[in-house]
């Protein structure tokens, strides 16, 4: 579905877009630069939101291989697309410029560039850059998935305590009824944006209940990362989170967890 080759360009795409970021996160005058509006759910809206999206468009539409590159774009910053239109799809990329809003405007670099490739309802392939530390997770089916250009795989063992990571800036009471239920000693690992799933990915964590809502272009990077893996992502009646299967880009809450028994 996608090649090593093209694998590296969106690698360079999603660090050009992190570079943009950085350059406002950066920026003197910080406070004035990041809100430009409040999207329609609310959430925050900034410059470094809008200028990765450009790139990552600009960088999607440059890609060597004409078949990728022709392919729909669904961004968090143009999400108006009709359903009537988005159904049709069979392959296209989905793209959050700026995961984790929250946490770059408390710049606590928690916050991260994410780019899909969904195909037949499925992550197959997926860039996460975490632009504040140079932290780049990458994957694809049939290429496994690396960190830094190095293999991860997914804990295949279930340790005597369980590493839970949660959100940390999205705690719900659904998230601690679901911990008081767990009846396995457990620790929290608190982190922020798309950063969560690829704990799991690199068995730094075993388990990410998710009880809260997201957006499919929230997940779907780090859901191919976690996949190639080898943990799993899905929904609480243990069918697998899928993409474009409706009008809304609501997730069903999920749980994403390690292959480990």
């Amino acid at each position: 579905m996608i090649t090593e080759h093209a694998l590296s360009q969106l690698e360079a795409v999603a660090k050009k877009a992190g570079a943009a970021i950085m350059q406002i996160y950066n920026a003197p005058d910080f406070e004035q630069r990041i809100a430009v509006q409040a999207k329609g759910d609310d959430s925050p809206l900034t410059q470094a939101d809008l200028a990765a999206h450009e790139i990552i468009k600009a960088g999607i539409l440059e890609l060597a291989d004409i078949e990728l590159a022709q392919l729909p774009q669904l961004s968090e910053e143009s999400a108006e697309i009709d359903w009537d239109v988005r159904q049709q799809w069979n392959t296209y990329w989905l793209i959050d410029p700026l995961d984790g809003t929250k946490e770059f405007i408390k710049r606590n670099g928690e916050f991260t560039v994410n780019i899909a490739l969904i195909h037949n309802h499925e992550p197959v392939a997926g860039v996460v850059y975490a632009p504040a530390t140079d932290t780049l997770y990458s994957a694809a089916r049939g290429l496994g998935a690396m960190k830094n250009g190095q293999a991860i795989t997914a804990r295949q063992k279930k340790p005597a305590t369980l590493r839970v990571v949660g959100s940390r800036s999205h705690q719900s009471p659904s998230m601690q009824a679901y911990l008081d239920n767990l009846n396995e000693p457990h620790e929290m690992v608190p982190m922020g944006s798309s950063l969560k799933l690829c704990l799991i990915a690199e068995s730094a964590a075993d388990l990410y209940p998710r009880l809260g809502p997201t957006s499919e272009w929230d997940t779907a990077a780090a859901h191919a990362v976690v996949l190639a893996a080898g943990g799993t992502v899905n929904t609480l009646t243990g069918e697998p989170l899928r993409y474009n299967t409706k009008e809304s880009l609501l997730n069903p809450y999920f749980i994403a967890e390690s292959a480990g028994e």
